[in-house]
């Protein structure tokens, strides 16, 4: 594809160009050759700009002028998504039902749907067109899917779940299996509570790999539209996840936990339960949430407060040891002009 071609295919403004290359594919901003492009979203990379081997360079329409050619448009880390997708051919998987798979005679199978070695598609299954269910895939009886489900190997989804278009599940992704819930009986046994809920993934809904959405003890636990699940993130029973919502890598949410929309939560944050979580907030990573958190804030640390004063309590923790040393007993507390303070 040529430079000019790509640029019309993103919508960008093509500056720079004294020649129309032909680009191979799309690669980092360090390790680009002269027939790939490259991309610049964070400020801090700006400097590698003057000196890629890139053909070309996806950046903001005010990004300073390179070397190479540039691509200008709004979003250029949306554009290099795109961009992959214009290069990378993924592996196609024709509609038909391997000798090996058991699809149970009650089962209602959509068109065109490709299922793979060992899957398991249970009695009374409703599956949409255009589904891939990769190997050992397992849907339990009752399952509904809407169209274009794309299930990774191992992934597995419980009885009587429900998900809709376009859902994709990485591999040993597990939706609905039992929520955590035990009552203490007589001389401390625990009992489990039966879960008789279910889990509901709406449209647009991607959960990754090893990653856990547990059926609810009664009602529903939900994953609304465009939510993003991480690797090995656990959603405890009864949550609600809200549309276009991260929960990113070790994300654990405790029962009945809501999250609003729009929300991130990074890496290895962990949520109590019963509370809610307000649209648009975000958790650095490995904060610890024990209450509500206000719409559009930015919380960090255990327990969670305002990101801008955790910045402040780490400067002042980092610096204990100054102030300890000048707190025993015969230590010197002149300062450097020799002067008491």
């Amino acid at each position: 594809m040529r430079l000019s071609v790509l640029a019309e295919q993103l919508g960008a403004v093509l500056t720079g160009a004294t020649a129309d290359p032909e680009i191979t594919g799309v690669a980092g901003i360090e390790s680009a050759s002269a027939s790939e492009v490259t991309f610049v979203a964070n400020r801090k990379y700006a400097a590698m700009a003057q000196t890629t081997a890139a053909a070309a360079i996806l950046v903001e329409p005010d990004f300073a002028a390179t070397p190479v050619p540039t691509l200008r448009l709004a979003n250029p880390y949306l554009a290099f998504a795109r961009a992959i997708e214009l290069f990378y051919q993924a592996p196609a998987y024709p509609p038909g039902v391997h000798p090996t798979a058991v699809v149970a005679a009650s089962a209602v199978v959509g068109e065109r749907a490709h299922i793979g070695p060992y899957v398991v598609v249970s009695e009374g299954v409703v599956l949409g067109d255009d589904a891939v269910l990769l190997a050992h895939v397992v849907l339990y009886p009752g399952v509904t899917v809407g169209d274009r489900f794309f299930a990774h190997a191992h992934a597995v989804v419980r009885e009587r779940c429900r998900l809709g278009d376009d859902v994709t599940l990485q591999n040993g992704a597990v939706i609905g299996a039992d929520g955590f819930g035990f009552a203490k009986g007589a001389g401390g046994r625990w009992v489990k509570i039966v879960q008789s809920g279910v889990a509901v993934l709406e449209s647009s809904v991607e959960v990754q790999a090893n990653a856990c959405v547990d059926r609810a003890s009664i009602g529903e636990t939900r994953i609304r539209a465009g939510a993003k699940i991480d690797n090995l993130v656990q959603v405890g029973h009864g949550s609600a996840v809200g549309e276009n919502t991260l929960l990113c890598a070790q994300v654990g949410l405790a029962g009945s936990t809501t999250i609003g929309k729009n929300v991130i939560l990074a890496g290895q944050v962990g949520v109590a339960g019963h509370l809610t979580v307000g649209d648009g907030a975000v958790a650095t990573a490995q904060t610890g949430i024990p209450s509500d958190v206000a719409p559009n804030t930015v919380v960090s640390g255990y327990p969670a407060m305002d990101n801008r004063a955790w910045l402040r309590t780490v400067a002042a923790v980092n610096r204990l040891p100054e102030v300890l040393r000048k707190l025993r007993p015969g230590a010197n507390l002149a300062g450097s002009s020799g002067e008491k303070p």
